[in-house]
């Protein structure tokens, strides 16, 4: 999923960018995959401490793992699978915060803030969400009882807040709004958007951790939820600009992707198309309110992973079966106003913290080694300035247009004619 979050963001990018968000990605791949094993596990599936505000110290290493042959009787996998499996969405979770800040954070301090950010924000946070050890997890998931079956919460309200934050910290790109920062590679785009796609099948249905029923439904409820949220994107932009766009297409399935992720076991497949059409429809308007407001959330990150997360979440608390949940029903189900109600404090008290501590982090790196690449840099092309390579040989695809001669051109961004980007 990861490398389809790559090129996703990669083809959403002028050319002179798209290596760095495709090295952005790869690159928390391994700082993440690392800080896992040394302690990340531990921290966000050892046994409770401070009242279920993060785990022990217990696994640091993968202590204790490598000689459990399986987990609690209820999920009957190795407890090694369950750490691999987790690694992924601790992995992705950074890496969709950087779709916030395209363009003009420096490499280096992105690895910075995101080797920071996983320990004090992702690994408490996903204890609080999730759970192993039926009963013994953190506060949300066990105390106050609200449901995030594959990370609404723990993933995409906590990126998307982290991503406003830090849009907030680097400041606006130079020219935008009034310069348009076109995608470059649709096909790139729709290529990123199809794995993960397809990747998501095994973030909600292997949240089951066994193939069972509850994987069965989430597997049905995500396929459906995401067509029907490309579909509702779609009829938004055939009526607010009358055209529907591919680019559209692809970001209305990651909405959908989005919203469905908590709530994948807890709604039929009936509900799940309305909860897709809702959040489709939904993050197709939201992805305008940073030129209203003035925040510069370069490729959406809040308007599709905060809105689309935190929506996602709150419909379960209307939309919710008890069928499907075993127990909790939704307001529109008979269920009340309780189950909304845990479902709102757990947006809440994630978006809070996730958006309070990265801005501390964020502000702490850019005033230690600075965050935003200078603006020379900039206008050149972050591609060049922090990795000196270029994601296209622009004298070769120049010298192959008739008229324009190889030895006329140079191997940089610069020699490519303006709105050929």
């Amino acid at each position: 999923m990861t490398p389809g979050l790559a090129f996703f963001y990669g083809g959403m990018v002028r050319a002179r960018s798209v290596l760095n968000m495709l090295m952005m990605s790869f690159a928390t791949i391994g700082l993440v995959s690392v800080l896992w094993v040394l302690y990340g596990y531990s921290l966000a599936f050892g046994p409770d401490s401070f009242a279920g505000l993060i785990g022990n110290l217990d696994h640091v290493g993968l202590a204790g793992t490598l000689d459990a042959v399986t987990g609690p009787a209820h999920h009957q996998i190795p407890v090694l699978v369950f750490g691999a499996f987790q690694l992924m969405f601790a992995i992705i979770t950074p890496a969709l915060i950087t779709g916030a800040i395209a363009d003009r954070a420096r490499f280096g301090a992105w690895l910075l803030f995101a080797g920071v950010w996983v320990t004090v924000v992702y690994f408490p946070v996903a204890h609080w969400v999730f759970d192993f050890d039926g009963g013994n997890g953190g506060w949300i998931g066990d105390r106050l009882g609200a449901l995030d079956f594959a990370g609404g919460t723990a993933v995409h309200v906590n990126a998307g807040a982290a991503g406003l934050a830090l849009a907030l910290v680097l400041g606006k790109r130079h020219g935008w709004p009034k310069e348009r920062f076109k995608p470059h590679n649709l096909p790139l785009v729709l290529l990123g958007a199809g794995l993960l796609w397809f990747g998501w099948f095994g973030f909600n249905a292997g949240s089951a951790l066994a193939a069972n029923g509850t994987a069965g439904t989430a597997f049905i409820n995500t396929q459906v939820a995401t067509g029907a949220a490309m579909l509702g994107w779609l009829v938004v932009e055939r009526i607010r600009d009358g055209k529907a766009t591919t680019l559209g297409a692809a970001s209305g399935a990651v909405a959908g992707l989005v919203g469905i992720t908590p709530a994948c076991a807890a709604l039929n497949p009936l509900m799940s198309v309305v909860l897709g059409v809702v959040c489709g429809a939904v993050c197709a308007m939201a992805v305008g309110l940073k030129y209203k407001l003035g925040f510069d959330d370069s490729l959406d990150v809040v308007g599709v992973h905060l809105v689309g997360g935190a929506l996602g979440s709150l419909l379960i608390g209307l939309l919710a079966t008890a069928t499907v949940t075993g127990g909790p029903a939704g307001l529109l189900f008979g269920g009340g106003l309780a189950l909304l109600g845990k479902q709102g404090v757990a947006v809440l008290a994630v978006g809070v913290y996730s958006f309070g501590l990265s801005w501390l982090i964020g502000k702490a790196v850019d005033k230690t080694i600075g965050f935003r690449l200078a603006p020379a840099d900039e206008a050149a092309g972050i591609d060049g300035a922090e990795h000196a390579e270029s994601g296209y040989d622009w004298g070769g695809l120049l010298s192959g247009r008739r008229g324009v001669p190889a030895a006329s051109t140079s191997d940089t961004p610069a020699a490519v004619p303006a709105g050929k980007e």
